[in-house]
């Protein structure tokens, strides 16, 4: 599938569609009470081949059983996902999910770590260590090749995190929340360092965060959901050049972009703290 993209962005040009939601609903079941609650509903998106789109909105809203649902784990109630125009029914090779825990195995160092999803491939054992050497350095980890998770900080722990999951070379990377437990200043760091790794390998990436700043620093594009049931509430186009630096952050534009989305995300947190969840009988 092609779609155009922004005039102003590629004078015209197109691009592939990587990831297509056409309506998509998703709900599940209250253990106690039985009934089902709505967490998605409606959602109608396209993911552009290399674009990097972050998904913000209140908390509960949907944002992370939507990405569980593109990453396979969860079915749909309605609407349909397709990736590269196949229907994603299951999780599979072609996607890679860093979580908000590195969850590094802690019997594997730095290397086996990464080249652990290789070896459920079963890659050959040359091959695999060369991707880890590659993706050592790519992700600023040279000279920790051999060390263990418990020798790591937590900065370099969810460097390891991000390695791991591009060793696959998967289609789509999708990060849910991946430094909302470092400090602030480990996590702007991790932040420049991803749009470095990210610029260096064009994956097509989608961004979960609770962060605005953040998802406008990294974002091509920022996705607003509305309180649970998630919808599609705004699409903003961050149209600030790249390559991006912390710097940008105390710009005029960045902190209108900013003011935009916490404006129109604002009246929904307000709902998400006043609705009730809603179910279905």
């Amino acid at each position: 599938m092609i779609i155009p993209l922004d005039q102003d962005t590629a004078r015209g040009e197109t691009v592939s569609v990587k990831l297509e939601a056409r309506q998509v609903g998703i709900r599940y079941r209250r253990q106690r009470s039985g009934d089902e609650l709505v967490a998605v509903r409606g959602v109608d998106l396209s993911v552009a081949e290399g674009e990097f789109v972050s998904i913000v909105g209140p908390s509960g809203c949907g944002k992370t059983t939507f990405l569980n649902a593109v990453d396979g784990l969860i079915p749909l109630a309605e609407g349909s996902l397709e990736l590269d125009g196949r229907d994603i029914t299951a999780p599979g090779p072609d996607r890679a999910m860093v979580f908000q825990q590195p969850s590094l195995l802690p019997w594997r160092t730095v290397t086996g770590n990464i080249t652990y999803g290789l070896e459920m491939q079963h890659r050959q054992k040359a091959e695999s260590r060369g991707v880890a050497a590659k993706l050592v350095e790519l992700v600023g980890l040279q000279g920790f090749a051999d060390a263990w998770p418990s020798e790591l900080s937590g900065g370099m722990q969810q460097r390891v995190n991000l390695a791991r999951a591009l060793a696959t070379d998967p289609e789509l990377l999708l990060l849910d929340e991946p430094f909302a437990a470092l400090d602030a200043q480990t996590r702007e760091t991790m932040q420049h360092e991803l749009l470095r790794v990210w610029s260096a390998t064009r994956k097509t990436a989608i961004f979960i965060t609770h962060d605005i700043a953040e998802a406008v620093y990294l974002a091509d594009r920022v996705i607003v959901f509305t309180a649970r049931p998630g919808r599609v509430k705004l699409e903003l186009k961050i149209d600030l050049p790249r390559p991006r630096d912390l710097r940008l952050k105390r710009e005029a534009r960045f902190v209108d972009l900013e003011r935009t989305i916490w404006e129109t995300i604002r009246e929904e947190v307000l709902n998400s703290e006043t609705s009730r969840p809603q179910a279905v009988a």
